[in-house]
């Protein structure tokens, strides 16, 4: 078992699946001679050629829809969305086309894409480039969307997706890139749509996906060490579909929950999970669920305010005292 980056789970996984596949293409701004914005493709123009690693011009749409072509014709693209934000100008594409040809066309076409794309806050690169806009997507059916937080989960659901027969969204969030983990050498795709539990507990439920997934791990390890609360962390990894019998079993055992997400609170992932926990663990609550999530402004260049206006361990810690205040468990 090898320990590294999520950066080079995700290179890795991408030369596995071309070597394996070779209708597996890649396609996106300067992914080639550049080798990406973020170094995922590092290499693979010189092992593979610009057959199968194609630059691009400064156009979504157009390339995002070359690429739905692609799929459609029996090709298995990879598109590199330089960020989220990016990814709106190609919203009719992937909206109006990439999510309703198999359905329009009485599933006699599917469109086994891959739409990669970081998006998050954090790095000061101002509010149009920071944006967590996940939840756009997440609300289309026909299309699946995955947020994987370690590199483990990075390779599995790369190669869950990129085997798929639906276009799926994956998302990566800017400050996953650099963290590390353990990765095991053999890797099965996993199943999308099923969330984790990352630790068992008694006392609350603590919901993530993407940084917020690691955050949540990471405060449930520190309150269980000073505080002997006992939470349950479940990471999402799916937003659709999404694992809505895990979050509700987990809940009907703990009694409480807390959401935690990088998008904005009204309309959000969060207000989905909330809803999704009323209806099937209504009886069993102790406390409303709240939610933890990021400002409701265009997110600040400084970076104080920048770090005021994102969701934090901090105010995950403040909510998670709240709730169990509220009914008296906390020690």
């Amino acid at each position: 078992m090898a320990v590294i980056t999520y950066r080079q789970a995700l290179h890795d996984t991408l030369r596995e699946e071309m070597l394996r596949d070779e209708d597996v293409l890649l396609i996106g701004e300067e992914i080639g001679i550049f080798e990406g914005s973020y170094k995922i493709t590092a290499g693979l123009l010189k092992e593979f050629g610009e057959k199968r690693v194609r630059d691009t011009p400064i156009a979504e749409e157009g390339f995002v829809g070359a690429a739905i072509g692609a799929a459609m014709l029996g090709l298995r693209p990879v598109v590199e969305l330089m960020t989220i934000n990016f990814s709106l100008i190609a919203l009719d594409q992937i909206v109006n086309h990439a999510a309703k040809i198999y359905g329009m066309f009485g599933g006699q076409t599917p469109v086994p894409m891959v739409l990669r794309t970081p998006g998050g806050g954090g790095q000061q690169l101002g509010a149009t480039h920071s944006q967590n806009i996940e939840l756009y997507y997440a609300f289309v059916p026909g299309l699946k969307v995955v947020a994987p937080s370690t590199p483990a989960d990075a390779k599995a659901l790369m190669l869950a997706s990129i085997r798929d027969n639906d276009p799926v969204l994956f998302l990566e969030n800017l400050a996953l890139y650099n963290t590390k983990g353990e990765v095991p050498d053999v890797v099965e795709p996993a199943e999308i749509g099923k969330a984790k539990v990352t630790r068992e507990g008694t006392d609350i439920t603590l919901i993530g996906y993407s940084r917020m997934a690691l955050v949540a791990h990471q405060v449930a390890e520190k309150l269980h060490a000073e505080e002997g609360i006992n939470a349950e962390v479940i990471d999402l990894r799916s937003l659709r579909p999404l694992d809505r019998q895990t979050i509700v079993d987990s809940v009907r055992k703990t009694g409480c929950a807390v959401v935690a997400e990088d998008d904005w609170l009204t309309y959000g992932i969060g207000a989905e999970i909330a809803a999704s926990i009323s209806d099937g663990a209504f009886d069993y609550l102790d406390a409303p669920v709240r939610r933890v999530a990021a400002a409701e402004v265009p997110l600040p260049y400084a970076k104080p305010l920048e770090r005021a206006a994102l969701p934090s361990a901090e105010s995950l810690t403040t909510a998670i005292h709240q709730t169990l205040d509220a009914v008296g468990r906390r020690r």
